[in-house]
């Protein structure tokens, strides 16, 4: 009999109780492990001991492994569950969060559709820009009540872990998007309309950030589509380092950990050469697997970075691909010049037939696209010299 702290895999994605599939008991995370300068992104398929995945069961290995050196090297530490209660009330869920004597609570507003349900959901940071399909509930989450972009250290996350606490924004929205999946749990569909086995995550620019790494830190997130994420989101550092030097003008390490506070004050010694870094985004990408994931991106804003973030999110689909879900991933960047978080129509079929597949149950939905209209070449022997693994 497998350990159930196994990966479980579907062909919609990931079977999940759990805020984080625990770590084997055969994997060793070694957090003092060193490793060389790589101007090219890392291998996804690598252990810090050396060792080469070779099953799908080692996979959950380099999982915790990628997990560990995130939040050591960029975004700080997301805190274990709190204690967590919650009411719902004329379509509102409060939900109060207890941790060493302290409280803080925030609310999040649900619009149903019509009928009885339960129904699947979108947690929107902010609301959302993207089109939501009949018969999906739109949560949306207040994550800059949870953490400010400015000053550090501001927002109720910090009113309950105090404000030197090292988590960056970004982890600080993840882990007020785990406290909502934790209040929908405990409330149960009677009370809600919510079927919790059927959540997606979205966000735009710095929200789509958020939404990415909120999917990649909390397994029980069926579908992800980060909108416009950028740098620090679907966009790998190397890459944007690279073309940056090249005199595009984008939004880079250096740039991001000298701006709003989203990620850890430990970043800020390796913002400067991400070379150095055992990771790249795609890896945080590959998180996500075998879950869905729709990177939706304007390849018409350079800021934005869009070659880095159309091959970063090459290098996470040949994971998918690797795992045996390569249908399961897809990227889709359209210009639509300097219009931010206005999504154009010609995004809309790739946004529904994920929605369709994760959330609506039509599993034979064609979902696996690579797609961009970038007035740019994509080379990927610059960045990738390894290739797509079988794993059994």
């Amino acid at each position: 009999m497998k350990s159930l702290s196994v990966v479980l895999w579907t062909l919609a994605g990931f079977v999940a109780a759990q805020e984080v599939s625990p770590t084997p008991t055969t994997c060793t995370v070694d957090t003092n492990a060193t490793y060389p300068k790589s101007p090219k992104l890392p291998d996804p398929f690598l252990l810090a001991d050396g060792k080469r995945l070779a099953t799908k069961d080692e996979w959950a290995c380099k999982r915790a492994e990628i997990r560990d050196q995130i939040q050591r090297y960029e975004l700080g530490p997301k805190p274990p569950k709190p204690t967590v209660s919650a009411t719902a009330s004329s379509g509102k869920i409060t939900i109060v969060s207890s941790e060493g004597g302290k409280s803080m609570s925030f609310a999040v507003s649900i619009k149903l559709p019509s009928g009885t349900g339960p129904f699947p959901a979108v947690i929107a940071y902010e609301g959302t820009s993207i089109p939501v399909p009949a018969g999906v509930a739109t949560i949306t989450y207040p994550n800059h009540e949870v953490a400010a972009d400015d000053p550090r250290g501001k927002g109720k996350f910090y009113d309950l872990y105090g404000s030197t606490h090292t988590a960056g924004g970004l982890i600080a929205w993840a882990w007020g998007v785990s406290r909502v999946i934790d209040a929908l749990e405990q409330l149960g569909p009677e009370s809600t309309k919510i079927d919790v086995k059927r959540l997606a995550v979205t966000g735009c620019s710095r929200n789509g950030k958020g939404a990415l790494i909120a999917s990649a830190f909390d397994d029980r997130i069926a579908l992800a589509i980060p909108q416009e994420g950028g740098s620090g989101g679907p966009g790998c550092w190397r890459i944007v380092a690279d073309i940056k030097k090249n005199g595009t003008k984008t939004e880079d390490a250096t740039q991001i950990v000298n701006g709003d506070s989203w990620f850890a004050t430990a970043f800020s010694t390796y913002a400067p050469d991400t070379t150095v870094l055992p990771y790249d985004h795609h890896m945080l990408m590959a998180l996500v697997a075998p879950r869905g994931l729709l990177v939706i991106e304007n390849s018409g804003i350079d800021y934005l970075g869009p070659i880095s973030t159309y091959g970063c999110s090459v290098g996470a689909h040949m994971v998918y691909e690797s795992l045996g879900v390569k249908d399961n991933f897809g990227v889709s960047q359209a210009s639509h010049g300097n219009s931010h978080c206005s999504m154009p129509s010609s995004q809309n079929p790739e946004v529904a037939a994920f929605f369709n597949k994760f959330l609506l149950g039509q599993a034979d939905v064609a979902t696996e696209v690579i797609k961009t209209d970038g007035k740019f070449t994509w080379f990927a022997g610059q960045w990738i010299d390894w290739a797509v693994q079988t794993l059994s």
